[in-house]
């Protein structure tokens, strides 16, 4: 693990696999840390592929920014990790707030990405209910910490039936969740709580893009990604059957096949 001051915050990274090989940043989602990641980033560097991982601010290893941190500020934080690596442009994979994190990236700073991974995410801006929901709940992180919540959304972070079906699974998940700062989840609530809506940017997207969704995410269901497919010109969808919306840590091995085909076939080819 790496770290570095940047933008006001200290940022821990993870940075796997060869250094001249085609770089991939996986962005992970709420309330998790780069670890959600793993098997994919453990399969893409045996592959050859440089693989970053960070923490986003707030989360995992990384300093904590109180209050509010909207999506263009991790978008900027990681941008300004990419300066420091020397990557001018990389491949962006975000699941669920990272895919989210990965449209804004490619919204502010579209000259470095070479393409797309949407995994479990939504492309709409928030609505007016979900506002609301997400401030309240940012309040609940700060007055009783991650444990109940963690407890309350294990069977819908993972499909239910993974929850009783893969223990050491659910127990990373839950391990994550419990882990984080309440600070860091209460600030990028509040900050997620006013996303813009990403449709417009990503139907005027040229670049390879793969979406991923678990067949049975209950947070941001198939169609939510369909929607995505039908906007994006030159979109793959993956549908990953017996997963949630962590796919990558319900089913890694479809996930990582996914990954590198896409890799192989849409990415490496083109310029």
């Amino acid at each position: 693990m790496n770290a570095i001051e940047l933008r006001g915050a200290t940022l821990h990274y993870d940075d796997l696999g060869p250094s001249a090989g085609l770089p991939v940043l996986l962005i992970h989602g709420h309330p998790f840390n780069r670890t959600l990641w793993a098997p994919q980033a453990e399969a893409l560097a045996g592959a050859g592929y440089r693989v970053v991982a960070p923490d986003l601010r707030g989360y995992g290893h990384s300093g904590v920014t109180r209050g509010k941190v909207l999506l263009s500020d991790f978008a900027d934080d990681l941008a300004a990790l990419l300066d420091h690596l020397g990557v001018e442009r990389a491949v962006v994979g975000g699941v669920s707030m990272g895919g989210q994190i990965a449209m804004e990236l490619e919204h502010r700073h579209p000259e470095r990405v070479r393409a797309l991974v949407l995994s479990d995410t939504s492309a709409p801006a928030e609505t007016e209910e979900g506002k609301a929901f997400r401030n309240r709940l940012a309040d609940r992180l700060l007055a009783e910490g991650m444990d109940g919540y963690a407890s309350e959304v294990i069977g819908k972070m993972l499909a239910a039936y993974n929850v009783i079906a893969m223990p050491e699974v659910a127990e990373r998940v839950l391990g994550m969740m419990r882990a984080t700062d309440p600070h860091g989840a209460a600030a990028a609530l509040r900050g997620r709580a006013e996303r813009p809506d990403y449709r417009d940017s990503l139907a005027a997207v040229r670049k390879p893009v793969l979406i991923v969704v678990g067949a049975d995410d209950v947070y941001t269901p198939v169609a939510d990604a369909e929607a995505i497919r039908d906007l994006v010109p030159d979109a793959t969808m993956a549908v990953i059957e017996k997963a949630g919306h962590l796919p990558g840590a319900e089913q890694p091995e479809d996930v990582n096949a996914a990954l590198l085909d896409f890799l192989a076939t849409r990415v490496a080819t083109r310029d």
